[in-house]
């Protein structure tokens, strides 16, 4: 069959691109628009080989083969197939597994199945021989493309090399079509200030009531992992917060203000109990203690909001799936904008839209919940406990509240960003 077939080993040709561009072979040192790399793949293989392509197959790892965000969106582009194995991590380092196996089991069965004339492999790894040489004795022609080495050197098996048809190298200009080296270069100075969105959450001071509580009762004035939230919001980005600020509460710091032997419930800013005796505490930026008594302890207020799932067809779910998969970047802040713009764009009335507005910085709990849950699936959690990054949930309805804000804007109705204006910024108490 007169056409080609590229096999690429995406640990390879991205791990190689980064020693090039970046010094280092970690991908996290470089962007990649994958879009540009396959259209470039494609026609560098039909030039060389002077065949059609017939298929790109990707192959790469993956925690338990769970497609990432840039595999969900290579999957979907014409004439690419993605081929996952594992991603394991062993003493530190991230390792492929089945990816080579993966690899030459695919290469001999179109050998053998006459599937291609011509087979390009993007590897590096001696661990292909065998397969090459299969599709070589079956009458496929075999052309081995190197990434250029960052040393001048080889930076693939020698015999690999020896065994091929035809060798190309894909240089520097060529890699960085499609790939560049992120700029690092502020690493080692001072972290940015958070945006706006986050600094007005951030710098909400705990109410006085709350932590004269905490003081009776023994527990520390500062949780003891601030150290893993995101660092106290510097001026003058705080300057409208009350001296002495603190970070928003966490369900974690709540916890600790209703530790064993505590006399009295934590009050709110309004000087009310935070929550009643026997009350639980829930994930949700509503509110830190949730009434057992209640069908779903949520506030009357809040329950008349529908959630996005209730708002969307099956026709909208695909087609935001489409969007999901090809547009969408997966940064916390985009993913907060986009699940906000789709609840807007669908809701019947506008008058939930204005609820909504004023609960800032709160947002319901059902709403919220989706929320992550829809952050959720661009790889947003931490493997270890399946917990979304505290600073990404900041940006996550940080993004939420900035798309909630220009919609509210156009229609006129109360900006939710209080702080902005000068007004004290009531504290989020749970938020986590």
């Amino acid at each position: 069959m007169d056409r080609c077939v590229v096999l690429v080993d995406a640990g390879y040709l991205l791990g190689a691109a980064a020693s090039l561009l970046a010094g280092e072979p970690s991908r996290s040192r470089i962007t990649v628009d994958h879009a540009a790399l396959i259209q470039g793949l494609r026609e560098r293989a039909e030039a060389d080989t002077q065949q059609p392509l017939l298929r790109i197959y990707w192959f790469d790892g993956a925690p338990d083969r769970v497609p990432q965000p840039e595999h969900r969106r290579l999957r979907v582009m014409p004439r690419v197939t993605v081929r996952l194995g594992a991603l394991t991590r062993s003493d530190g380092r991230w390792a492929q597994k089945g990816v080579d196996a993966a690899m030459h089991a695919e290469l001999t069965e179109l050998a053998r199945n006459r599937a291609c004339s011509d087979v390009v492999l993007v590897t590096g790894d001696g661990d292909l021989l065998p397969g090459l040489m299969s599709a070589k004795e079956h009458g496929v022609a075999v052309h081995l493309w190197a990434v250029q080495a960052a040393d001048g050197d080889y930076n693939q098996s020698e015999d690999l090399v020896a065994e091929a048809d035809e060798r190309r190298v894909l240089d520097r200009a060529w890699i960085t079509r499609a790939v560049r080296a992120k700029d690092l270069t502020g690493l080692c100075s001072p972290a940015p200030a958070p945006r706006p969105e986050i600094a007005a959450i951030l710098s909400a001071p705990l109410p006085e009531a709350a932590l004269a509580e905490a003081a009776r009762n023994g527990a520390p004035a500062a949780p003891a992992d601030t150290a893993e939230r995101p660092a106290p919001v510097p001026a003058p980005a705080a300057e409208s917060a009350a001296e002495g600020a603190r970070p928003v509460p966490t369900p974690k710091d709540l916890a600790a203000l209703r530790a064993p032997g505590a006399v009295a419930a934590p009050q709110n800013a309004s000087g009310s109990a935070a929550g009643p005796a026997g009350s639980a505490l829930r994930w949700s930026s509503d509110k830190g203690w949730i009434d057992r008594a209640g069908p779903l302890g949520e506030p009357a207020e809040t329950a008349s909001l529908p959630t996005l799932a209730q708002l969307t067809s099956a026709e909208q779910r695909w087609a935001d799936r489409e969007e999901d998969i090809t547009t969408v970047g997966g940064d916390p802040f985009e993913v907060g904008q986009v699940f906000a713009r789709r609840w807007m764009e669908r809701l019947p009335e506008t008058v939930h839209l204005q609820k909504l507005a004023t609960m800032y910085p709160r947002i319901p709990h059902r709403i919220d919940g989706e929320l992550l849950r829809y952050a959720a699936r661009f790889g947003l959690l931490a493997h270890k406990d399946d917990q979304i990054d505290e600073h990404d949930r900041y940006a996550i309805r940080a993004g939420f509240w900035r798309e909630i804000d220009v919609r509210a804007a156009a229609e006129h109705v109360a900006a939710p960003g209080a702080a902005a204006s000068g007004a004290p910024v009531t504290p989020a108490a749970d938020e986590g």
